[in-house]
C-alpha cells in the first residue's frame, strides 16, 4: 500500500529536465496540483517511492532528450500496471515538440500537453481519468503568463519572476524559439505587483527570468524597460537581492550596465553567454555580435562594476570550428577572466538548421578540445576565487547548497556576487535566509572557505519566512511531504547543460 493510500491523499511528484524557465514551470506545475487537492509525494523506496500522479517537465534541447524521457517512461510502465488509478503526464518542450509521438511510443501516458498551457494539468488528468484515454492537448500559443498561476515555491527565501516567455533570436543551435514562441513581456506594474507581493511574504532575493531577459521592452516599445525595471526593483523595500538571467550580449545596452551599477539591491553578478569566441563561427551560429563586441561589454561591465563575478556558456565542437577558431573561445576566456563557465560539447538539436550544417567536428576533437578548455577555466576560476581570500563578505545562507555541511559543521550560501560559500557554523542560531557575515580564508575553484567565527548574524524576514514555512510542513498529516525540500534557492545562473543554451 502506497503513502498516499495510508493518508488517504492523493500525491504527485514533478520531475524536471532543462533551463531556469521549465524550474519556474514546474513551480506553478506543483502549485496548480495543490490547488486542486493533491499533495507532494514523500520520499521512499522502490514502488513506495511513487506518487499518484507524476509529472515529466521536459527540455527539447539536448540530442539525448527523448531517449532520457522514454527511458523513464518504460521504468514506469510496469509499476503503473500495479498501480491502479496512477496517472502520468508529460510537458514542456518535449511535449510541445513530439505532440502525438509520445503517446504512440508510451501509451500508457495519460496527459500530453505544451508549453503554452501548464495551468490546463490539472483538468486534463480528470479528463483523463474519467474518460479513461490519453488526452493531448497543445497549444500554439500562450494561454497566460506562468507568474499568474498559483505557484508551490522551492524556496521560502528566494524566487523566480518571469518578465516575458518566448524568444525573437534564431541561433541556429537553438530549438526553444520554435516551441516557446515570440517572446511576450509581461506589463512592469505586474511585474512589480508580484514582486512586492513575494517580499511582503517574506522573500529577500528575487531572479528577473527571461529566455532572452535583456531583450525586455522590445514588445511593449521600449528599449530601455529592462535597465527601468531594474531601477524600480532598487526601490522595493525589504528585497535585498536581485538577480537576474540570461541576457544576451546583442541587447546588453550602457543603460543596463548603468543600472546594474547604480542600483544598490542589484547583485554584482552577470552571466553573458558567449557560446564561441569565433567570429567566424558567431556568425554560423547566427548571433548578432562579434568579439570585440563581446569584450568590450565585459570591460564597461568591470569598469562600472570592479567586484563583478562574471560568468558565461561556451559551446564546443560547433559545426565548422576549426583548430584557429577553438583558440579565438580560448582567447576570450583568457581576456574575459571569467569566474565560471558552462562548457559544452555541441550536440545536435534535432529541428534545428546546425544539425544539418556540413563540418560536423569529429566526437575525438571535440572531447580534445573540450578537456582544454575546461582545464583553462578551472585555471582561472581558481586564480579568480584566491583573490577574495581577507574580503569580508555577507552571506545568503541556503538549504541544501553544502552537500557536506553536515559532516563538517558548516553552512553554506551565496555571497553578493554569487560565490558559493562554506562558513563555520555561527554559535548563534542562523536559519535559510539570514543573512551571516564572513571573512574569507580558502579558495577552491568552485567555492570559497570562511573557516573562523562569523562577524555578524542578521536574523531577516526571510529566515522568519523559512521557519513558517518549516513548521507548517511539519504539522500536514503522515503521507505528506515532512520539511523543506533541500533545495536551495533558485539559483541565478542554472547551468544550461541541462537547459536551452540559446542565450
Amino acid at each position: 500500500m502506497s503513502s498516499s493510500e495510508v493518508a488517504g491523499l492523493k500525491t504527485y511528484e514533478v520531475r524536471t529536465y532543462g533551463c531556469q524557465m521549465n524550474v519556474h514551470d514546474s513551480e506553478r506545475l506543483s502549485g496548480l496540483l495543490e490547488e486542486a487537492g493533491y499533495v507532494r509525494a514523500p520520499e521512499g523506496e522502490g514502488d513506495e517511492a511513487f506518487a499518484d500522479v507524476v509529472v515529466f517537465n521536459t527540455c527539447a534541447v539536448r540530442e539525448n532528450a527523448d531517449n532520457r524521457l522514454y527511458g523513464n517512461l518504460g521504468r514506469l510502465a510496469p509499476i503503473k500496471a500495479g498501480r491502479p488509478g496512477m496517472q502520468i503526464a508529460v510537458g514542456g518542450c518535449l511535449a510541445q515538440k513530439d505532440r502525438d509521438t509520445i503517446v504512440k511510443k508510451a501509451p500508457w501516458v495519460d496527459v500530453v500537453f505544451g508549453t503554452h498551457n501548464i495551468g490546463s494539468l490539472p483538468v486534463l488528468l480528470e479528463r483523463a481519468r474519467i474518460q479513461e484515454e490519453a488526452q493531448v492537448e497543445i497549444a500554439e500559443s500562450l494561454e497566460a503568463f506562468p507568474s499568474t498561476l498559483p505557484t508551490r515555491r522551492e524556496s521560502a527565501y528566494a524566487a523566480w519572476v518571469s518578465i516575458s516567455v518566448g524568444c525573437n533570436n534564431t541561433c541556429t543551435f537553438c530549438i526553444v524559439p520554435a516551441l516557446r514562441g515570440k517572446e511576450k513581456d509581461r506589463r512592469p506594474g505586474d511585474i512589480l505587483a508580484e514582486v512586492e507581493a513575494l517580499v511582503a511574504e517574506g522573500v529577500s532575493e528575487i531572479t528577473l527570468l527571461g529566455q532572452n531577459v535583456n531583450a525586455y521592452g522590445s514588445d511593449i516599445g521600449d528599449r530601455e524597460a529592462f535597465s527601468k525595471l531594474l531601477r524600480a526593483c532598487g526601490k522595493v523595500a525589504g528585497l535585498e537581492r536581485v538577480r537576474f538571467t540570461s541576457p544576451h550580449p546583442r541587447d546588453f545596452t550602457d543603460d543596463v550596465i548603468a543600472a546594474m551599477a547604480e542600483t544598490d539591491n542589484v547583485m554584482p553578478q552577470l552571466h553573458m553567454p558567449l557560446q564561441s569566441g569565433s567570429d567566424t563561427v558567431l556568425k554560423a551560429m547566427r548571433r548578432s555580435y562579434r568579439q570585440e563586441r563581446y569584450l568590450g561589454i565585459i570591460e564597461k561591465v568591470r569598469a562600472a562594476m570592479p567586484d563583478a563575478a562574471i560568468s558565461t556558456d561556451i559551446i564546443v565542437g560547433f559545426p565548422g570550428e576549426t583548430d584557429a577558431d577553438f583558440e579565438q573561445t580560448l582567447h576570450v576566456v583568457r581576456e574575459a577572466r571569467f569566474a565560471q563557465a558552462f562548457t559544452f560539447q555541441y550536440s545536435k538539436r534535432p529541428g534545428t538548421p546546425a544539425a544539418e550544417m556540413d563540418g560536423q567536428v569529429p566526437k575525438a576533437v571535440v572531447q580534445e578540445r573540450y578537456e582544454r578548455l575546461v582545464a583553462l577555466q578551472e585555471e582561472i576560476s581558481w586564480e579568480e576565487n584566491k583573490k577574495q581570500i581577507g574580503r569580508t563578505v555577507e552571506v545568503l545562507v541556503a538549504e541544501g547548497e553544502g552537500r557536506k555541511d553536515g559532516a563538517t559543521r558548516r553552512l553554506s550560501g551565496r555571497a553578493p556576487d554569487n560565490r558559493l560559500v562554506h562558513f563555520a557554523r555561527p554559535e548563534e542560531s542562523v536559519r535559510p535566509g539570514d543573512v551571516v557575515t564572513v571573512d574569507i580564508t580558502y579558495a577552491a575553484p568552485h567555492h570559497l572557505l570562511a573557516e573562523g567565527p562569523a562577524k555578524g548574524v542578521r536574523r531577516t524576514r526571510a529566515g522568519d519566512a523559512w521557519e513558517r514555512r518549516n513548521a507548517a510542513e511539519e504539522k500536514k498529516p503522515a503521507g505528506v511531504m515532512l520539511g523543506l525540500p533541500t533545495v536551495g534557492a533558485p539559483p541565478p545562473v542554472p547551468a544550461p547543460a541541462a537547459g536551452c543554451g540559446c542565450d
